[in-house]
Protein backbone atom coordinates (compact mmCIF):
# COMPACT_ATOMS: atom_id res chain seq x y z
CA UNK A 1 0.00 0.00 0.00
CA UNK A 2 2.77 2.23 1.31
CA UNK A 3 5.09 1.96 -1.99
CA UNK A 4 2.25 2.74 -4.45
CA UNK A 5 1.29 5.86 -2.81
CA UNK A 6 5.17 7.01 -2.72
CA UNK A 7 4.88 6.05 -6.54
CA UNK A 8 2.09 7.93 -7.49
CA UNK A 9 3.01 11.15 -5.19
CA UNK A 10 6.56 11.26 -7.44
CA UNK A 11 4.75 10.94 -10.73
CA UNK A 12 2.27 13.57 -9.52
CA UNK A 13 5.10 15.86 -8.36
CA UNK A 14 7.32 15.63 -11.92
CA UNK A 15 3.83 16.37 -13.42
CA UNK A 16 3.51 19.76 -11.52
CA UNK A 17 7.45 20.51 -12.22
CA UNK A 18 6.55 20.23 -16.33
CA UNK A 19 3.76 21.97 -15.50
CA UNK A 20 5.53 24.75 -14.12
CA UNK A 21 8.48 24.65 -16.65
CA UNK A 22 5.92 25.30 -19.28
CA UNK A 23 4.24 28.15 -17.80
CA UNK A 24 7.51 29.68 -17.01
CA UNK A 25 8.70 28.99 -20.65
CA UNK A 26 6.00 31.08 -21.79
CA UNK A 27 6.22 33.99 -19.30
CA UNK A 28 10.12 34.37 -20.09
CA UNK A 29 10.44 33.08 -23.40
CA UNK A 30 13.39 30.97 -22.90
CA UNK A 31 13.12 27.17 -22.09
CA UNK A 32 13.31 25.93 -18.69
CA UNK A 33 13.56 22.22 -19.52
CA UNK A 34 17.10 22.43 -19.93
CA UNK A 35 17.98 22.20 -16.12
CA UNK A 36 20.64 24.04 -14.70
CA UNK A 37 24.18 23.25 -14.29
CA UNK A 38 26.02 24.01 -11.66
CA UNK A 39 29.54 24.91 -12.26
CA UNK A 40 32.21 26.36 -9.38
CA UNK A 41 33.40 29.56 -10.13
CA UNK A 42 36.78 29.14 -10.52
CA UNK A 43 37.50 33.06 -9.95
CA UNK A 44 41.76 33.22 -9.37
CA UNK A 45 42.63 34.88 -6.20
CA UNK A 46 44.92 38.69 -6.45
CA UNK A 47 48.43 37.08 -5.11
CA UNK A 48 50.12 39.11 -2.35
CA UNK A 49 52.78 41.44 -3.97
CA UNK A 50 55.53 43.15 -1.98
CA UNK A 51 56.52 46.46 -3.56
CA UNK A 52 60.00 48.56 -3.26
CA UNK A 53 60.50 50.47 0.17
CA UNK A 54 59.43 54.18 0.40
CA UNK A 55 61.23 56.62 0.23
CA UNK A 56 61.32 57.65 3.99
CA UNK A 57 62.28 61.10 4.99
CA UNK A 58 62.86 61.86 9.10
CA UNK A 59 61.13 64.59 10.41
CA UNK A 60 63.41 66.51 11.91
CA UNK A 61 62.27 67.88 15.16
CA UNK A 62 61.59 71.37 16.92
CA UNK A 63 60.74 72.62 19.91
CA UNK A 64 58.06 75.43 19.47
CA UNK A 65 58.84 77.49 22.49
CA UNK A 66 62.45 78.38 21.45
CA UNK A 67 61.04 78.92 18.14
CA UNK A 68 58.52 81.20 19.55
CA UNK A 69 61.85 83.02 21.14
CA UNK A 70 63.74 83.26 18.20
CA UNK A 71 60.55 84.69 16.58
CA UNK A 72 60.49 87.53 19.31
CA UNK A 73 64.55 88.62 19.22
CA UNK A 74 64.37 88.59 15.16
CA UNK A 75 61.29 90.91 14.93
CA UNK A 76 60.65 92.34 18.07
CA UNK A 77 57.01 91.16 19.05
CA UNK A 78 55.87 87.87 19.66
CA UNK A 79 54.49 85.71 17.46
CA UNK A 80 50.44 85.72 18.01
CA UNK A 81 48.32 82.16 17.89
CA UNK A 82 46.23 82.03 15.02
CA UNK A 83 43.13 83.91 14.98
CA UNK A 84 40.21 82.42 14.29
CA UNK A 85 37.15 83.87 13.05
CA UNK A 86 33.62 84.09 15.11
CA UNK A 87 31.51 82.87 11.79
CA UNK A 88 34.35 80.29 11.00
CA UNK A 89 32.59 76.78 10.93
CA UNK A 90 35.73 75.33 10.51
CA UNK A 91 38.01 74.53 14.16
CA UNK A 92 41.27 72.95 15.66
CA UNK A 93 40.31 70.06 17.92
CA UNK A 94 42.80 70.58 20.91
CA UNK A 95 43.92 67.58 21.02
CA UNK A 96 46.19 68.08 17.44
CA UNK A 97 49.46 69.09 17.89
CA UNK A 98 52.04 69.51 15.20
CA UNK A 99 54.07 66.92 14.58
CA UNK A 100 57.65 68.93 13.93
CA UNK A 101 57.67 71.13 16.50
CA UNK A 102 55.00 69.90 19.15
CA UNK A 103 52.76 73.61 18.92
CA UNK A 104 49.26 73.61 20.62
CA UNK A 105 45.80 73.92 18.35
CA UNK A 106 46.60 77.75 18.84
CA UNK A 107 48.97 78.16 16.60
CA UNK A 108 47.70 75.41 14.11
CA UNK A 109 45.81 76.51 10.81
CA UNK A 110 42.51 74.70 9.17
CA UNK A 111 44.09 74.64 5.96
CA UNK A 112 41.29 73.50 3.85
CA UNK A 113 38.62 73.57 6.00
CA UNK A 114 37.07 70.47 7.62
CA UNK A 115 38.91 67.78 5.33
CA UNK A 116 41.44 67.62 7.81
CA UNK A 117 44.68 69.56 6.38
CA UNK A 118 46.39 71.33 9.42
CA UNK A 119 49.63 74.06 8.70
CA UNK A 120 51.69 75.26 11.43
CA UNK A 121 52.03 78.85 12.07
CA UNK A 122 55.34 78.22 14.08
CA UNK A 123 57.30 75.92 12.00
CA UNK A 124 55.34 76.21 8.90
CA UNK A 125 54.79 72.19 8.58
CA UNK A 126 51.95 71.03 6.75
CA UNK A 127 50.45 68.09 7.75
CA UNK A 128 47.34 65.50 7.34
CA UNK A 129 45.82 63.46 10.47
CA UNK A 130 44.45 60.80 8.07
CA UNK A 131 47.44 60.51 5.80
CA UNK A 132 50.83 59.06 7.80
CA UNK A 133 52.51 61.94 9.66
CA UNK A 134 54.29 59.84 12.06
CA UNK A 135 55.99 61.47 14.98
CA UNK A 136 59.62 60.40 13.64
CA UNK A 137 59.20 60.28 9.63
CA UNK A 138 56.94 60.46 6.55
CA UNK A 139 56.72 57.83 3.96
CA UNK A 140 56.06 58.95 0.15
CA UNK A 141 56.05 57.43 -2.66
CA UNK A 142 59.42 55.80 -4.63
CA UNK A 143 57.68 56.64 -7.87
CA UNK A 144 56.15 59.78 -7.54
CA UNK A 145 57.24 61.34 -4.13
CA UNK A 146 53.98 61.95 -3.05
CA UNK A 147 52.72 61.20 0.42
CA UNK A 148 51.29 57.92 1.17
CA UNK A 149 48.30 57.70 3.07
CA UNK A 150 46.83 54.98 5.50
CA UNK A 151 43.95 52.60 3.92
CA UNK A 152 44.17 50.02 6.49
CA UNK A 153 45.02 48.63 9.81
CA UNK A 154 45.75 45.12 9.78
CA UNK A 155 46.76 42.63 13.11
CA UNK A 156 50.59 43.34 12.68
CA UNK A 157 50.63 45.81 10.55
CA UNK A 158 49.22 49.37 8.73
CA UNK A 159 48.77 49.41 4.90
CA UNK A 160 49.99 52.56 2.92
CA UNK A 161 48.71 53.79 -0.58
CA UNK A 162 49.93 55.77 -2.88
CA UNK A 163 46.25 57.49 -4.45
CA UNK A 164 47.94 59.69 -6.56
CA UNK A 165 46.65 59.38 -10.11
CA UNK A 166 49.39 60.59 -12.33
CA UNK A 167 52.01 58.58 -10.47
CA UNK A 168 54.61 56.50 -12.34
CA UNK A 169 53.97 52.97 -10.92
CA UNK A 170 49.56 53.37 -11.37
CA UNK A 171 50.31 54.88 -15.09
CA UNK A 172 52.27 51.70 -16.43
CA UNK A 173 49.87 49.39 -14.54
CA UNK A 174 47.06 50.84 -16.45
CA UNK A 175 48.77 51.35 -19.43
CA UNK A 176 49.66 47.60 -19.14
CA UNK A 177 45.72 46.09 -18.88
CA UNK A 178 44.57 44.52 -22.18
CA UNK A 179 40.99 45.61 -23.33
CA UNK A 180 40.03 42.25 -22.08
CA UNK A 181 41.49 43.38 -18.43
CA UNK A 182 40.21 46.79 -18.66
CA UNK A 183 36.78 45.48 -19.06
CA UNK A 184 37.04 43.48 -15.82
CA UNK A 185 39.19 46.09 -13.93
CA UNK A 186 35.63 48.26 -14.55
CA UNK A 187 33.51 45.65 -12.69
CA UNK A 188 35.77 44.19 -10.38
CA UNK A 189 38.71 46.75 -9.34
CA UNK A 190 39.77 44.70 -6.47
CA UNK A 191 40.97 41.79 -8.49
CA UNK A 192 44.36 44.17 -9.78
CA UNK A 193 47.13 45.61 -7.92
CA UNK A 194 47.15 49.09 -9.30
CA UNK A 195 48.79 51.43 -6.68
CA UNK A 196 51.95 51.36 -4.91
CA UNK A 197 50.99 49.90 -1.99
CA UNK A 198 53.71 49.71 1.69
CA UNK A 199 53.45 48.28 4.49
CA UNK A 200 54.69 49.82 7.92
CA UNK A 201 54.91 46.92 10.93
CA UNK A 202 53.75 46.91 14.88
CA UNK A 203 55.13 43.65 15.91
CA UNK A 204 56.41 44.23 19.20
CA UNK A 205 59.76 42.32 18.41
CA UNK A 206 63.37 44.03 18.38
CA UNK A 207 65.46 42.39 15.94
CA UNK A 208 69.15 42.03 16.90
CA UNK A 209 67.65 41.25 20.51
CA UNK A 210 70.32 39.08 22.57
CA UNK A 211 68.73 36.33 24.01
CA UNK A 212 69.97 35.23 27.60
CA UNK A 213 70.84 31.23 27.57
CA UNK A 214 68.62 29.19 29.57
CA UNK A 215 70.32 27.41 32.68
CA UNK A 216 71.18 23.41 32.08
CA UNK A 217 68.80 21.04 33.52
CA UNK A 218 70.38 18.02 33.01
CA UNK A 219 73.59 16.77 35.43
CA UNK A 220 75.38 14.00 33.72
CA UNK A 221 76.40 12.93 36.89
CA UNK A 222 72.91 12.30 38.18
CA UNK A 223 71.78 10.78 35.55
CA UNK A 224 70.08 7.03 36.25
CA UNK A 225 72.33 5.73 32.83
CA UNK A 226 75.91 6.22 32.81
CA UNK A 227 76.61 8.86 29.79
CA UNK A 228 77.49 6.11 27.61
CA UNK A 229 74.40 4.80 27.65
CA UNK A 230 73.19 8.31 27.03
CA UNK A 231 75.13 8.91 24.09
CA UNK A 232 74.15 4.96 22.22
CA UNK A 233 70.25 6.52 22.85
CA UNK A 234 71.43 9.79 21.00
CA UNK A 235 73.07 8.14 18.09
CA UNK A 236 70.17 5.57 17.53
CA UNK A 237 67.41 8.25 17.82
CA UNK A 238 68.99 11.22 16.47
CA UNK A 239 71.23 9.54 13.95
CA UNK A 240 69.77 7.01 12.54
CA UNK A 241 66.59 8.14 12.99
CA UNK A 242 65.07 5.64 15.31
CA UNK A 243 61.49 6.29 16.86
CA UNK A 244 62.04 6.40 20.62
CA UNK A 245 60.14 2.92 20.91
CA UNK A 246 62.75 1.28 18.46
CA UNK A 247 65.19 2.88 20.44
CA UNK A 248 63.77 1.54 23.77
CA UNK A 249 63.94 -2.06 22.13
CA UNK A 250 67.44 -1.83 20.47
CA UNK A 251 68.90 -0.65 24.11
CA UNK A 252 67.18 -3.65 25.29
CA UNK A 253 67.60 -6.17 22.31
CA UNK A 254 71.57 -5.41 22.07
CA UNK A 255 72.87 -3.78 24.86
CA UNK A 256 70.38 -5.20 27.35
CA UNK A 257 69.40 -1.98 28.79
CA UNK A 258 66.01 -1.41 30.48
CA UNK A 259 64.63 1.66 29.63
CA UNK A 260 61.13 3.00 28.36
CA UNK A 261 60.26 5.37 25.81
CA UNK A 262 58.96 8.18 27.81
CA UNK A 263 62.56 8.14 29.72
CA UNK A 264 64.47 8.17 26.11
CA UNK A 265 62.07 11.45 25.16
CA UNK A 266 62.86 12.84 28.63
CA UNK A 267 66.53 12.84 27.77
CA UNK A 268 65.71 14.54 25.06
CA UNK A 269 64.27 17.16 25.98
CA UNK A 270 67.07 18.06 28.37
CA UNK A 271 69.68 17.10 26.60
CA UNK A 272 68.05 19.81 23.59
CA UNK A 273 67.21 22.13 26.40
CA UNK A 274 70.96 22.37 27.24
CA UNK A 275 72.28 22.18 24.00
CA UNK A 276 70.10 24.75 22.26
CA UNK A 277 71.76 27.88 24.25
CA UNK A 278 75.56 26.37 22.33
CA UNK A 279 73.91 25.47 19.50
CA UNK A 280 72.71 29.41 18.87
CA UNK A 281 75.62 31.01 20.31
CA UNK A 282 78.71 29.29 19.17
CA UNK A 283 80.95 31.21 17.13
CA UNK A 284 80.62 29.90 13.45
CA UNK A 285 82.66 30.56 10.41
CA UNK A 286 80.10 31.84 7.73
CA UNK A 287 80.43 32.30 3.88
CA UNK A 288 78.19 34.59 2.08
CA UNK A 289 76.29 32.49 0.58
CA UNK A 290 72.84 31.99 2.35
CA UNK A 291 69.60 30.34 1.73
CA UNK A 292 66.31 29.41 3.17
CA UNK A 293 63.00 27.86 3.04
CA UNK A 294 60.29 26.02 5.44
CA UNK A 295 59.00 22.48 5.55
CA UNK A 296 55.90 20.52 7.35
CA UNK A 297 56.12 18.67 10.54
CA UNK A 298 53.41 17.62 12.58
CA UNK A 299 52.55 18.87 15.76
CA UNK A 300 49.83 17.39 18.20
CA UNK A 301 47.51 16.94 14.89
CA UNK A 302 47.88 20.16 13.09
CA UNK A 303 50.75 20.86 10.91
CA UNK A 304 53.39 23.45 11.95
CA UNK A 305 56.23 25.01 9.59
CA UNK A 306 59.80 24.39 10.28
CA UNK A 307 62.22 27.73 8.91
CA UNK A 308 65.42 26.86 7.85
CA UNK A 309 68.35 29.12 7.20
CA UNK A 310 71.82 27.36 6.03
CA UNK A 311 75.09 28.71 5.20
CA UNK A 312 75.18 27.47 1.60
CA UNK A 313 79.08 26.58 1.42
CA UNK A 314 80.30 25.92 4.67
CA UNK A 315 77.11 23.07 5.69
CA UNK A 316 75.85 24.87 9.02
CA UNK A 317 72.16 25.40 9.89
CA UNK A 318 71.86 29.19 11.51
CA UNK A 319 67.83 29.14 12.13
CA UNK A 320 65.39 26.60 12.80
CA UNK A 321 62.41 28.50 14.79
CA UNK A 322 59.07 25.92 14.75
CA UNK A 323 56.06 27.72 14.01
CA UNK A 324 52.35 26.97 13.83
CA UNK A 325 52.15 29.79 11.21
CA UNK A 326 53.38 30.21 8.05
CA UNK A 327 53.83 33.80 8.43
CA UNK A 328 55.88 37.73 8.27
CA UNK A 329 56.61 37.42 12.28
CA UNK A 330 57.75 34.09 11.47
CA UNK A 331 60.16 34.73 8.73
CA UNK A 332 61.18 37.41 10.64
CA UNK A 333 62.15 35.48 13.53
CA UNK A 334 64.51 32.90 11.32
CA UNK A 335 66.15 35.81 9.42
CA UNK A 336 66.75 37.54 12.88
CA UNK A 337 68.50 34.36 14.45
CA UNK A 338 70.63 34.29 10.95
CA UNK A 339 71.81 38.39 11.75
CA UNK A 340 72.48 37.60 15.53
CA UNK A 341 75.63 35.01 14.47
CA UNK A 342 77.01 37.01 12.37
CA UNK A 343 79.79 39.35 14.28
CA UNK A 344 79.14 42.19 11.29
CA UNK A 345 76.43 42.61 9.13
CA UNK A 346 77.68 42.65 5.28
CA UNK A 347 76.71 44.92 2.77
CA UNK A 348 76.09 43.20 -0.01
CA UNK A 349 74.37 40.51 2.64
CA UNK A 350 71.91 37.90 0.07
CA UNK A 351 69.20 35.26 1.13
CA UNK A 352 67.92 32.96 -1.71
CA UNK A 353 64.52 31.90 -0.73
CA UNK A 354 61.28 30.55 -2.57
CA UNK A 355 58.47 33.01 -3.81
CA UNK A 356 57.02 33.47 -0.89
CA UNK A 357 55.92 36.70 -0.06
CA UNK A 358 56.54 36.88 3.63
CA UNK A 359 60.22 37.08 3.19
CA UNK A 360 59.93 40.30 1.25
CA UNK A 361 58.01 41.67 3.96
CA UNK A 362 60.27 40.69 6.57
CA UNK A 363 63.33 42.15 4.38
CA UNK A 364 61.11 45.41 4.46
CA UNK A 365 60.86 44.97 8.60
CA UNK A 366 64.40 44.78 8.96
CA UNK A 367 64.43 48.09 7.13
CA UNK A 368 62.42 49.88 8.95
CA UNK A 369 65.31 48.85 11.45
CA UNK A 370 67.82 50.37 9.57
CA UNK A 371 69.13 46.45 8.93
CA UNK A 372 69.48 46.43 4.89
CA UNK A 373 70.07 43.21 3.05
CA UNK A 374 69.15 41.93 -0.47
CA UNK A 375 66.18 39.07 -0.85
CA UNK A 376 66.49 36.93 -4.09
CA UNK A 377 63.35 34.85 -4.79
CA UNK A 378 63.33 31.27 -6.44
CA UNK A 379 60.06 30.79 -8.16
CA UNK A 380 58.62 27.62 -9.50
CA UNK A 381 60.26 24.46 -10.63
CA UNK A 382 61.77 25.75 -13.71
CA UNK A 383 64.24 28.67 -14.39
CA UNK A 384 61.29 31.07 -15.91
CA UNK A 385 63.39 33.98 -14.89
CA UNK A 386 66.85 34.91 -14.95
CA UNK A 387 67.04 35.27 -11.10
CA UNK A 388 65.50 31.55 -10.87
CA UNK A 389 68.39 30.57 -13.91
CA UNK A 390 71.02 31.77 -11.33
CA UNK A 391 70.36 31.05 -8.12
CA UNK A 392 68.35 27.73 -8.27
CA UNK A 393 71.61 25.82 -6.93
CA UNK A 394 71.28 27.59 -3.90
CA UNK A 395 67.49 26.29 -3.31
CA UNK A 396 68.20 23.21 -4.22
CA UNK A 397 70.96 22.68 -1.43
CA UNK A 398 67.84 24.08 1.26
CA UNK A 399 65.59 21.51 -0.48
CA UNK A 400 68.15 18.65 0.20
CA UNK A 401 68.93 19.59 3.72
CA UNK A 402 65.00 19.28 4.13
CA UNK A 403 65.05 15.76 2.75
CA UNK A 404 68.19 14.89 5.21
CA UNK A 405 65.69 16.56 8.44
CA UNK A 406 62.66 14.51 7.20
CA UNK A 407 64.63 11.24 6.61
CA UNK A 408 65.66 11.55 10.37
CA UNK A 409 61.68 12.86 11.22
CA UNK A 410 59.60 10.18 9.56
CA UNK A 411 60.22 7.71 12.18
CA UNK A 412 58.32 10.10 14.29
CA UNK A 413 55.34 10.53 13.11
CA UNK A 414 54.44 13.95 14.43
CA UNK A 415 54.96 15.36 18.16
CA UNK A 416 52.44 15.40 20.61
CA UNK A 417 53.66 18.79 22.27
CA UNK A 418 55.21 22.20 21.35
CA UNK A 419 58.51 21.49 23.23
CA UNK A 420 58.49 17.82 21.85
CA UNK A 421 59.15 18.94 17.94
CA UNK A 422 61.38 22.12 19.35
CA UNK A 423 63.91 19.55 21.15
CA UNK A 424 63.82 17.08 18.14
CA UNK A 425 64.99 19.70 15.74
CA UNK A 426 67.32 21.44 17.87
CA UNK A 427 69.24 17.81 18.67
CA UNK A 428 68.92 17.38 14.58
CA UNK A 429 70.78 20.81 14.48
CA UNK A 430 73.34 19.95 16.94
CA UNK A 431 74.12 16.46 15.40
CA UNK A 432 74.13 18.04 12.04
CA UNK A 433 76.45 20.92 12.46
CA UNK A 434 78.93 19.48 14.99
CA UNK A 435 79.07 15.65 14.13
CA UNK A 436 77.15 14.72 11.29
CA UNK A 437 80.68 14.23 8.31
CA UNK A 438 79.59 15.79 4.87
CA UNK A 439 80.22 14.35 1.56
CA UNK A 440 80.08 18.35 0.04
CA UNK A 441 82.83 18.71 2.98
CA UNK A 442 85.05 15.68 1.85
CA UNK A 443 83.55 14.13 4.89
CA UNK A 444 84.34 16.59 6.96
CA UNK A 445 81.94 17.81 9.83
CA UNK A 446 80.63 21.64 9.13
CA UNK A 447 82.04 22.76 12.89
CA UNK A 448 85.22 21.30 13.35
CA UNK A 449 85.68 20.81 17.24
CA UNK A 450 89.07 19.63 17.80
CA UNK A 451 87.93 17.98 20.96
CA UNK A 452 85.10 15.72 19.17
CA UNK A 453 87.57 14.55 16.68
CA UNK A 454 89.69 12.89 18.52
CA UNK A 455 87.29 10.73 20.65
CA UNK A 456 86.87 6.99 18.63
CA UNK A 457 83.32 6.97 18.49
CA UNK A 458 79.81 8.44 18.49
CA UNK A 459 78.56 7.89 21.44
CA UNK A 460 81.51 9.30 23.01
CA UNK A 461 81.08 12.07 20.76
CA UNK A 462 77.90 13.10 22.21
CA UNK A 463 78.95 12.91 25.39
CA UNK A 464 81.54 15.39 24.97
CA UNK A 465 79.24 18.10 23.05
CA UNK A 466 76.87 17.47 25.67
CA UNK A 467 79.76 18.41 28.32
CA UNK A 468 80.95 21.13 25.94
CA UNK A 469 77.52 22.99 26.07
CA UNK A 470 76.92 22.82 29.79
CA UNK A 471 80.69 24.21 31.16
CA UNK A 472 79.74 27.08 28.24
CA UNK A 473 76.37 27.36 29.81
CA UNK A 474 78.03 28.00 33.38
CA UNK A 475 80.50 30.02 32.33
CA UNK A 476 78.01 32.16 30.44
CA UNK A 477 75.70 32.17 33.67
CA UNK A 478 78.60 32.71 36.02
Amino acid sequence: MYPQIITYLLTFINYQDQVIRTLFTLLIGKSMFDKPVEKPVNKPYRKLQVDDLPIIETLQKFDYKLLLNEYQEKNGKPLKPVRRHSNSKTTVPSSIKCPKCGAPSDFLYANNGDKGQYQCKVCTCLFNQKNHYSKEAILKCPHCAKTLEKVKERKDFDVFKCKNNDCSYYQKKQNGLSSKEKKQFKKDPQAFKMRYIFRQFRIDYQPLSKRSPQKPKLDLSRLYVSPHTLGLILTYHVNYGLSARKTAALMKDVHGVSISHQSILNYENSVALMLKPYVDHYPYELSDQFCGDETYIRVKGRWHYLFFFFDAVKKIILSYPVSPNRDTQSAILAIDEVLLKMKEIPKNLTFIVDGNPIYLLAQHFFAQHDISFDVKQVIGLTNEDPVSTEYRPLKQIIERLNRTFKGNYRSTHGFGSDHGSVSFVTLFVAYFNFLRPHSALEGKVPVIHPELLQLPNMPARWTKLIGLAQDWIIEQTT
